[in-house]
């Protein structure tokens, strides 16, 4: 009954309505049109002309009043008021000292002729008295011009309240178009929940963060050794790494106010509004110092100046950034203000943007490493129900290159599929398949593909899992699949090795086993297809990168044409010679196809086993590293964590379609 009875009031507390302005301007409406409608003032009773005449005949009729030729207003005498014949309309109005009724008229001349022809008719002391007037309606007159006005006037509030993005309220109304639209918590009215403990991995950028909200706890401890507040610091890192909600941790975790927005906030399509914003906000957080200011995607508004391609025009962008600019470090000091700003776009930032005295720190929000994963596994897997023999160890070794939005979608998807399946729990094949699903798409076994067609995907995939079992520095393989998943007709998943660099025979490794696919398809059948495109792309790209960028190339040598900074994204000539570019192209043809060729002599040399493991393929569908073990024997230079996870993947997983962890679409 209690919890009945709590839910009662919480439904009763959720259905109020919120308060709004045009509740006002609708009642006030409603008078204006109620005053000018409706006659408060007595309630007269309308008669006809035979009735007004035997009323006059009866010398019941004190006066007559002709008004605005229209109306006839009808006082009765004061012995017809006290007449038994008017009692119930005497209890019923009450009478007053205005008409007790009217008559309406079509013609003034024409009732003036009927009345002087029956008073004629009466003896002189029974004529009734006739005056005519005129009447202003002062108050229907000034309603019929205002209210057109005031329709006018809150249609263009309307309007300019949707031009401004719709902001309203307040004071000021559509004039707070050049206010800061920056989200205010305080410690007393905070409703952010979120700390440091929900913020799993990224320990290195949480103890910079947690130094400055110490800074603004503890200024003394600082202030008194001659160091001075940091002004700002900014976070840079991939999509999806926590940057955002790092912030949001800064905001649980500090005792100061926390102002929240985002780059676009400062985007208008009136000029000078976002720099107007920008004073709005500083003035705010001068206010309210010492604080934070969270600008999210700075990138937003700073940009590099010059960069933009609109060339000749007055860009708003760019004046909203020297106002930031000016406010951050200029003659004005602003103590006790930081900003922390986040992008996963750094190199497009202005550099005056990002110097020393305005972001004094850039920390870097990387992608999380195995125990980082892990760790993120733990807060994102406490709303759900799972298995108690979930081993997280093995669940964070399935996510290489995961971020921490991919793990959250990992385990939300997992609970989805296991409540699809109607299970009470989520178990270890509900997470592989959500790996499967996020990277490779629902698997699509109603697509139509020919016999013919399915055994060029078998041994295709077959290439790519001969060699890269054959290589030591390819990524070892773990399962490969020919069901169609997404867009791709067959994929591997693959175990690639974390590493921070790479050398050249690694990089030569992968590119052979990246073309294994097509070297299968023509040893096995003597003629390629389609299938290789995404191979040939990514081998392309990166035997680019080898020759252009990392200064890996025996012909152009220790040279690297790579910008860093950005500044030639919208250069039209090459950072090199004409002679260069055709060096380079040359270079990259001979080093795939010097790859090419080693993928194909690999699979001549094992040809026997390359055929018996594509009708494996075809035969399952779906093959383990186990199966080939069985028919290449078994890797030379396997390490022993792949050992260790291949067998649990073998011995506890079912055999399910599943998809590479490095997001490697073959076919």
């Amino acid at each position: 009954m209690e919890e009945n009875k709590v839910n009662r009031v919480n439904k009763s507390n959720k259905i109020k309505p919120k308060f709004s302005i045009y509740w006002i301007y609708a009642i006030i409406l409603l008078v204006f049109i109620g005053l000018n409608f409706f006659d408060f003032s007595s309630k007269k009773e309308e008669i006809d002309w035979e009735r007004l005449k035997e009323m006059i005949v009866s010398n019941e009729v004190k006066k007559l009043v002709i008004v605005n030729r229209e109306v006839v207003e009808i006082y009765l005498s004061d012995n017809a008021v006290n007449n038994d014949k008017y009692k119930k309309f005497r209890e019923k109005n009450s009478f007053s000292s205005g008409p007790q009724y009217y008559l309406t008229i079509l013609s003034i001349d024409a009732f003036q002729q009927n009345l002087d022809k029956l008073q004629l008719e009466l003896p002189s002391e029974q004529r009734v008295p006739t005056k005519t007037e005129t009447r202003k309606d002062i108050f229907g007159d000034l309603l019929t011009w205002l209210l057109p006005l005031i329709v006018i006037i809150a249609i263009w509030m309307f309007v300019f309240r949707k031009m401004a993005g719709g902001g309203g309220g307040g004071a000021g109304g559509i004039f707070n178009i050049g206010k800061s639209r920056a989200k205010v918590f305080d410690k007393d009215s905070s409703h952010v929940k979120i700390d440091f403990k929900d913020v799993a991995g990224l320990e290195e950028a949480k103890v910079e963060i947690r130094e400055i909200v110490d800074f603004l706890k503890n200024p003394k401890k600082y202030t008194e050794l001659g160091g001075k507040i940091p002004k700002g610091a900014l976070l840079v890192g991939p999509p999806g790494t926590g940057k955002t909600l790092l912030a949001k941790a800064v905001a649980g975790e500090a005792d100061v106010p926390f102002f929240s927005l985002s780059g676009s906030d400062f985007v208008e399509m009136f000029v000078g509004v976002g720099a107007s914003r920008v004073r709005d906000l500083f003035k705010q957080a001068k206010d309210k110092a010492p604080c934070i200011v969270f600008i999210d995607e700075i990138d937003a508004i700073g940009r590099a100046r010059g960069k933009n391609p609109n060339f000749g025009s007055n860009d708003e962008r760019e004046n909203t950034l020297n106002q930031l600019l000016t406010e951050m470090d200029g003659f004005d000091s602003n103590t006790g203000v930081i900003i922390i700003a986040a992008t996963n776009r750094a190199d497009m930032l202005d550099r005056a943007l990002v110097r020393a005295g305005r972001f004094d720190r850039q920390i870097h929000v990387e992608l999380p490493d195995l125990n980082e994963r892990r760790d993120i596994f733990k807060v994102h897997l406490k709303p759900i129900k799972f298995d108690e023999k979930l081993d997280l160890e093995f669940l964070s070794k399935q996510t290489p290159g995961f971020s921490g939005a991919d793990i959250a979608n990992v385990c939300n998807e997992a609970a989805l599929i296991a409540a699809r399946h109607d299970k009470k729990i989520v178990e270890k094949q509900d997470f592989l398949e959500a790996v499967d699903r996020i990277i490779g798409g629902l698997e699509k076994r109603s697509k139509i593909i020919t016999v013919k067609e399915k055994k060029t995907i078998a041994y295709h995939e077959a290439g790519h899992a001969s060699i890269s079992w054959l290589l030591e520095h390819a990524s070892p393989l773990v399962k490969v699949t020919i069901i169609p998943r997404g867009k791709s007709l067959g994929a591997a998943w693959y175990l690639p090795e974390e590493r921070q660099i790479t050398t050249l025979e690694q990089i030569m490794d992968e590119l052979c086993a990246t073309l294994g696919g097509r070297a299968s398809e023509e040893i096995a059948f003597g003629k390629i297809s389609t299938g290789a495109l995404n191979d040939l792309e990514r081998v392309s790209k990166q035997a680019y990168a080898l020759v252009s960028f990392f200064g890996m190339s025996k012909e152009i040598g220790n040279v690297s044409f790579y910008d860093s900074t950005g500044q030639s994204e919208y250069s039209f000539s090459k950072p090199y010679s004409e002679k260069t570019a055709e060096i380079i192209d040359n270079e990259v043809k001979n080093i795939i196809e010097e790859q090419y060729i080693r993928a194909k002599k690999l699979l001549s040399e094992n040809k026997e086993k390359l055929f018996k493991l594509g009708d494996l393929l075809l035969e399952k569908e779906v093959i383990f590293s186990n199966d080939l073990e069985a028919i290449f024997g078994k890797r030379p230079f396997e390490k022993d964590e792949f050992v260790k996870l291949k067998s649990k993947i073998i011995t506890e997983t079912p055999q399910p379609t599943t998809k590479t962890a490095e997001n490697k679409v073959d076919f």
